[in-house]
């Protein structure tokens, strides 16, 4: 199974090392664990979004505005985060006494940057939080539908989409750190905005939106695999760590559009 989102990517190899290690192969003689359903990873996404608005809310609250300390709080919380999500992605690390944390310190981040965003452009964080949801409601209600698939043809399409503008976007950054700006981007809370980082800005939330359509049909392969139960917390920080990057890029466009 092919996902635009690495961390759900290996879910079939995931699931023939299961049956392997426990002798299990569908329509075999023999006991069959506990596999995941559709419902097990919900339950778990809807736990870990809960987390993360928690801490979100705590950092948001409890954390001085105007801090130097504040900031480099959420600063450090990325990084762990960054690495953190990296060895559960690679390692296809299924506790939630790993997966948790992650969440835990995305909140934190989420929390201090948001406040800094709300008070540069009132109201944009329920802007920004209402379209993410309001997106990720979209393309399950595509896929539910089958208005949109997964086909072979669309899977190369999105992957190369999100290379794309992956690249892109990091060509820019190491520009604009040597005084330049391939104007993709704008690095500033109040500098003038063109169209093109407005586009190239819509570009990424629609190829992000689209990468939902691979990530559920790689959960719904795991399930038809067989994969036990314990991935779903597996799957469920995928589909987190999608959400969050729709968010921050949401709350990019917006208070470009908001200038």
């Amino acid at each position: 199974m092919q996902s635009s989102n690495p961390v759900l990517t290996r879910l079939g190899e995931a699931a023939r090392a299961s049956r392997y290690e426990t002798g299990y192969a569908p329509g075999y003689p023999g006991v069959q664990p506990r596999t995941m359903t559709m419902d097990d990873v919900v339950v778990r996404t809807v736990a870990l979004l809960a987390i993360t608005g928690i801490f979100g809310a705590g950092a948001w609250v409890l954390l001085p505005a105007t801090s130097v300390v504040t900031y480099f709080a959420a600063f450090m919380a990325s990084i762990a985060g960054l690495v953190l999500g990296l060895v559960i992605s690679f390692r296809q690390i299924t506790s939630p006494a790993v997966i948790i944390p992650y969440a835990a310190l995305q909140g934190v981040a989420l929390g201090v940057y948001s406040r800094a965003f709300e008070s540069w452009y009132s109201g944009i964080v329920v802007q920004a939080v209402v379209a993410t949801f309001g997106i990720f409601a979209v393309m399950a209600a595509l896929y539910k539908l089958k208005v949109l698939r997964a086909t072979p043809r669309f899977t190369k399409f999105v992957i190369g989409a999100l290379i794309g503008v992956v690249v892109l976007s990091f060509a820019n950054w190491l520009f604009y750190l040597f005084g330049l700006n391939l104007g993709l981007r704008e690095y500033s809370v109040n500098g003038h905005v063109g169209w093109v980082p407005i586009i190239f800005s819509i570009v990424i939330i629609a190829v992000g939106a689209l990468t939902f359509i691979l990530d559920f049909d790689a959960i719904e392969q795991g399930q038809r695999y067989g994969l036990p139960e314990r991935y779903a917390w597996y799957c469920a920080f995928g589909i987190l760590v999608g959400l969050i990057f729709l968010y921050y890029e949401i709350l990019r466009l917006l208070s470009y559009l908001r200038r």
